[in-house]
């Protein structure tokens, strides 16, 4: 029988196995200059957003004190959902208190047991949490290979509703899905695909709606869950999609049938980030002409990086240990960059993952480049010895 007295043993056992795999993780404020924050569009700290939520919190108070079908709702989660709903260029959207909740939604309401859901190897925990609670059956393919999900939805054609379900912009590759011949793939064989646009949202296409919008696909996404505390400063996230697939959302998906709903005021602050989006899309060239001004930098310095031109630039390190020497003789410089390890990314591809935000200036990026390059030789010449 489990005793309280093992079952802490246990749990210290687990916790000096990942000390000694060097995988145990701090909880770290904030310090330095921002190069690992979701941050992208710098509305996080955005004069109106605050006065905005302040306003709100003045008007509504600090909690919601139910869930949205109780007391929980408020005309300005209605108003936001609407002003994103046409942002996506979609019937209706449904805002939720996180992402993770989101894509959990999503996964557990439409896919049913007999159905086949395909997903990138790469996907983030959330939709592979949300995958596994389905009781549909999953079927992992290759990073963003075409002709191997091909291959596999010609297998499973036979069986029940079929879902391919991806990330735009992946957050630890920083590269972009192939979604334009996915959603040909999905029109073929009557598969429906669901995109998490987490990274993309606020930066993507000509009025900042994400990658759907650039690849213009979004006919044929039945949803996409779109963050809103990454690009979009606050916190929370939208499911935006057809009329009947968000009534669905809200008349059986769990997670947003029994949690209690956000902050009012997080809705407040939103409708203004949303605002900005729309009318300063020189917020987005900015980010995209500061993202390829650091791999620039980084390739000069003899750092190397994937291709790509997104906000979002991993640098690959290997080995656990070398990952998180470099980010701490970064944070010693006062730049603030964090180790990516398993099980966030595959045994053997520790990473630094690097973003970029439109508050970086082009002295700062310079600084960071050679100090980055720097640090990389020398864990190579530490690695070297100690081998």
């Amino acid at each position: 029988m489990l005793t309280s007295e093992s079952l802490e043993a246990r749990v210290r056992a687990r916790v000096n196995a990942l000390a000694g795999a060097e995988l145990l993780r701090t909880l770290r404020s904030p310090h330095g200059i921002d190069f690992s924050s979701n941050d992208y569009l710098a509305l996080s700290k955005h004069p109106l957003l605050k006065e905005r939520m302040i306003e709100a919190i003045r008007r509504e108070g600090c909690g919601s004190t139910g869930s949205r079908l109780l007391r929980g709702h408020r005309e300005s989660f209605s108003a936001v959902e609407q002003t994103f709903a046409e942002l996506k260029q979609t019937d209706r959207a449904l805002y939720f208190s996180s992402g993770y909740l989101a894509n959990i939604a999503v996964l557990t309401t439409f896919p049913e047991k007999g159905d086949v859901i395909l997903s990138d190897e790469r996907n983030h925990a959330s939709l592979i949490d949300g995958i596994r609670l389905s009781g549909a059956r999953r079927v992992v393919f290759p990073h963003n290979d075409v002709e191997a999900l091909a291959r596999l939805l010609a297998q499973h054609r036979a069986g029940g509703q079929m879902f391919v379900v991806t990330e735009s912009l992946f957050s630890m590759e920083g590269d972009v899905a192939p979604l334009v011949e996915y959603a040909t793939l999905c029109r073929t064989v009557g598969a429906a695909l669901i995109v998490d646009e987490a990274h993309a949202v606020g930066i993507y296409g000509a009025r900042g709606s994400g990658l759907i919008e650039a690849q213009g696909i979004a006919r044929d996404v039945l949803v996409s869950i779109n963050t809103a505390g990454k690009a979009l400063g606050v916190g929370g996230a939208f499911v935006a999609g057809p009329s009947w697939a968000i009534e669905y959302l809200v008349q059986r998906g769990r997670p947003f049938v029994f949690s209690t709903a956000p902050p009012p005021s997080l809705a407040a602050a939103l409708a203004a980030s949303l605002a900005i989006v729309a009318s300063e899309p020189e917020r987005r060239a900015q980010l995209m002409r500061v993202s390829r001004d650091l791999r620039g930098q980084l390739s000069s310095e003899g750092v190397a990086v994937p291709p790509g031109s997104s906000q979002i630039v991993p640098v690959a390190l290997g080995d656990n240990g070398r990952a998180l020497a470099v980010a701490q003789s970064l944070q010693s410089q006062g730049f603030d960059v964090r180790a990516i390890r398993p099980p966030t990314v595959a045994p053997g591809t520790a990473r630094l993952r690097i973003s970029v935000n439109v508050g970086l200036a082009e002295a700062t990026i310079r600084s960071f480049a050679a100090a980055l390059a720097a640090a990389v030789r020398e864990s190579a010449r530490c690695s070297a010895v100690c081998s």
